[in-house]
């Protein structure tokens, strides 16, 4: 029998990415980031060893030091801090210079087509436009341009411009700080006030206020500790600034367990504090598990793209763009959340940013120029995030990712079949006149405790699990895998959580032990056993006297079949299994390689 395991491709990452061997002399200074629960203490020992705090991280109980090799050899020894390098850097996530697909890339006029696609320009008739409701982007900044600024009664609205480069802040005289251009291109589809020639708003939401924090330089790179200083000055000046939706259209390549990534503990901290905060994809799909941090944290929104393959009056060639990242995640969950229009978005730009002097054959109608990326799609759902609270404002994050998910709608083919997995298109596409007009407010998130996540008492895994071919499926709690007619919102949600030590075992044949512990040397729950210290079974071995944690792997002579048989019950192919030929998405495989035209339609 074929064996269905859960992968994960996680062999040699670990919590705190740094090497064990050093090279530093005595002489040498390290730059690192120090994790610990008594900040305050740890302070005072750095500067006493003749170290220097660089800056102090509150939202992650962290600081960023410069310390002697031998003040960090000693750290390192210590069980209680955590390490991290600051050497990690992020990509803005965006496709500058093609389009999605084969045929030639096309330059269109300065119209706000995606405003169309998501069915905005409805909720803009009733005068719907995000009035009352506070933006705030971390990315390249801003060009100051008049569209921008003011909202379409001519009011000021940006409210405050914080450089968490060189950490300045500005709330009013603002300056020009965007030398790249993505910063101002994401801006301006979610702000720009102007009218376009159809006599509809170019922006999605134009009468948002706005905070924008400056994380990334000219050439679109951000640096760890920037960015982390940017989400602690987020999360100092939330309730200053009425701070309510944060766009994150940035994405690295993750190097740990979403809870032990300091980018995603400081978002979580963000999500909790009630901030809805939308992140991109990433681009660097179609392949699975390509979700970047911070959108493989499961509990914000997480969006990928699709085109309008340049027919924006005729939505039956519609299709998922080739770039946009798939799930599931490391931890089995399914990610995107939605997808939004990301394929050639036409947004403002200066001709004197880096992207566009790089392309200006995408440059149109004087400051407007042309894009494509998941970066684009995630601007457009944080403007659809703030018509919604700008509609009900007592929505909480949950709730709003709620309304999103239950209202967006999936691809299918022309027999009504699912086009493209969950793992590449989420719930669908979005909606904003059904998500602001829904009722659904409790469909997201379950299963998940944020508070526990933080405070390391519990971690979750989600649902996703693949075959020995390398196809990816759901599969319930219960053992019973998804099938075609069991939709995301039946009540088990896709992304609900299974807590790790809830019985439902990793059986990925990659154990967690295998040598190098996932936390340096330190247990999954801070040095005592997965349950507690109680053994699997409580206090039972797994009936031959050896232990798991005794380096031998479950092929030391207890085979999957050794009693505790995975067909003593449900088998895996009794039914409606993967290799019974009914695949969990009507027959279209995760592998297939050919891309259709979809159909979006109703969930229900």
């Amino acid at each position: 029998m074929k064996v269905f395991t859960l992968t994960l491709l996680l062999i040699g990452l670990l919590i705190a990415p740094l090497s064990s061997v050093d090279t530093h002399t005595d002489s040498t200074r390290i730059q690192v980031i120090i994790q610990s629960d008594t900040i305050h203490d740890l302070s005072s020992y750095v500067i006493e060893q003749g170290g220097k705090i660089n800056l102090s991280l509150d939202i992650i109980n962290a600081i960023s030091v410069s310390v002697p090799n031998t003040v960090y050899q000693a750290m390192k020894q210590n069980p209680a801090l955590k390490l991290y390098s600051e050497e990690r850097s992020f990509q803005i996530s965006n496709n500058s210079d093609e389009d999605d697909s084969d045929e030639e890339y096309q330059v269109r006029s300065a119209e706000s087509d995606f405003v169309n696609l998501s069915n905005t320009n409805l909720l803009h008739e009733q005068g719907i436009t995000g009035r009352g409701v506070t933006v705030a982007f971390i990315d390249t900044g801003i060009e100051t341009f008049n569209k921008i600024l003011k909202d379409t009664s001519g009011r000021e609205r940006v409210l405050a411009h914080y450089n968490a480069i060189t950490d300045v802040e500005k709330t009013s005289n603002f300056k020009s700080s965007d030398k790249n251009g993505h910063g101002t291109h994401l801006t301006s589809i979610v702000a720009n006030k102007k009218i376009d020639l159809n006599g509809g708003n170019k922006g999605v939401a134009p009468d948002v206020d706005l905070v924008i924090v400056k994380a990334f330089n000219k050439d679109g790179e951000g640096q760890f500790v920037h960015i982390l200083r940017a989400l602690d000055w987020i999360a100092n000046n939330q309730e200053k600034y009425s701070i309510d939706v944060l766009n994150l259209s940035f994405s690295a390549p993750p190097n740990s367990f979403y809870w032990n990534d300091l980018i995603n503990q400081a978002v979580m901290k963000l999500w909790k504090a009630g901030i809805v905060v939308v992140a991109s994809a990433g681009n660097l799909g179609p392949n699975p598990m390509t979700i970047g941090v911070p959108g493989n944290l499961p509990y914000i929104i997480t969006v990928g793209a699709m085109t309008d393959n340049y027919t924006p009056d005729d939505s039956s060639d519609d299709r998922m763009t080739t770039f946009s990242a798939s799930g599931p995640t490391l931890e089995g969950f399914v990610k995107p959340d939605l997808v939004a229009p990301g394929g050639h978005i036409t947004s403002l730009m200066s001709k004197k940013s880096v992207l566009a002097e790089a392309h200006p054959e995408f440059h149109v109608d004087g400051r407007y120029f042309t894009m494509s990326g998941t970066s684009q799609a995630t601007a457009v759902v944080s403007g659809i995030a703030a018509l919604i609270l700008s509609m009900d404002n007592g929505l909480t994050p949950d709730q709003v990712k709620c309304r999103l998910k239950s209202t967006a709608k999936l691809a299918t083919d022309g027999n009504g079949n699912l086009l493209y997995t969950i793992f590449a298109q989420g719930a669908g596409l979005v909606d904003a006149r059904d998500a602001v007009y829904g009722s659904n407010n409790d469909c997201a998130n379950r299963g998940l405790d944020i508070e526990s996540d933080l405070a390391g008492t519990q971690h979750y895994m989600g649902l996703a699990r693949v075959d020995t071919e390398g196809r990816y499926y759901m599969q319930s709690p219960d053992g019973i895998m998804w099938n075609d007619g069991i939709m995301w919102n039946d009540g088990i949600m896709w992304n609900d959580g299974i807590m790790w030590n809830d019985g439902i075992m990793w059986n990925d044949g990659i154990m967690w032990n295998d040598g190098i512990m996932w936390n340096d040397g330190i247990m999954w729950n801070d040095g005592i056993m997965w349950n507690d210290g109680i053994m699997w079974n409580d206090g039972i071995m797994w009936n031959d006297g050896i232990m798991w944690n005794d380096g031998i792997m479950w092929n030391d002579g207890i085979m999957w079949n050794d009693g505790i048989m995975w067909n003593d019950g449900i088998m895996w192919n009794d039914g409606i299994m993967w290799n019974d030929g009914i695949m969990w998405n009507d027959g279209i495989m995760w592998n297939d390689s050919v891309l259709g035209t979809a159909n979006w339609v109703d969930q229900q």
